[in-house]
């Protein structure tokens, strides 16, 4: 995990490619458990029926196709997480960019949809504990290392 502090310029400025990773994240997670729901099905009829004749071929194909979606969705986390950016929710879309106010670190939070970053929150209070952005917040500035 990145120690990366943001301004709110340089999170709005990272926004858009976050965005789009985030994006491809959350269709990759969509894939993967849209196969889980396939075998899961697969399972309870093999089960209910006492057993059947499977296509062998089939099930290996989408077998690969799970670990490539779970392999997109680890990678796109993985360039999120190394940008300094933190996905709170891959299941909404929700993002936190760490910003120091004065002497503590706050995160700049944003939710997929939302046109920029509007709301920030301290570390502890989470999603619902979200602010609007004042101006201590929007002004921010990292303090340079001692």
């Amino acid at each position: 995990m990145s120690n990366r502090l943001f301004t709110l310029d340089e999170a709005h400025t990272l926004l858009p490619v976050m965005e789009s990773l985030l994006r491809a994240a959350m269709a990759a997670n969509a894939e993967r458990e849209e196969i889980d729901g396939e075998f899961q099905e697969l399972a309870t009829r093999v089960f209910l029926s006492g057993g059947a004749l499977l296509n062998i071929g089939e099930l290996k194909k989408r077998k690969l196709d799970r670990e490539q979606a779970t392999q997109r969705v680890k990678d796109a986390l993985a360039e999120i997480d190394s940008a300094g950016a933190q996905v709170k929710d891959l299941g909404i879309g929700l993002l936190d960019f760490p910003c120091q106010v004065d002497d503590e670190v706050v995160l700049l939070c944003w939710k997929l949809g939302e046109p920029k970053i509007t709301h920030w929150h301290r570390v502890e209070e989470g999603f619902k504990g979200r602010k609007p952005i004042d101006e201590r917040i929007a002004k921010a500035k990292p303090k340079p290392p001692v």
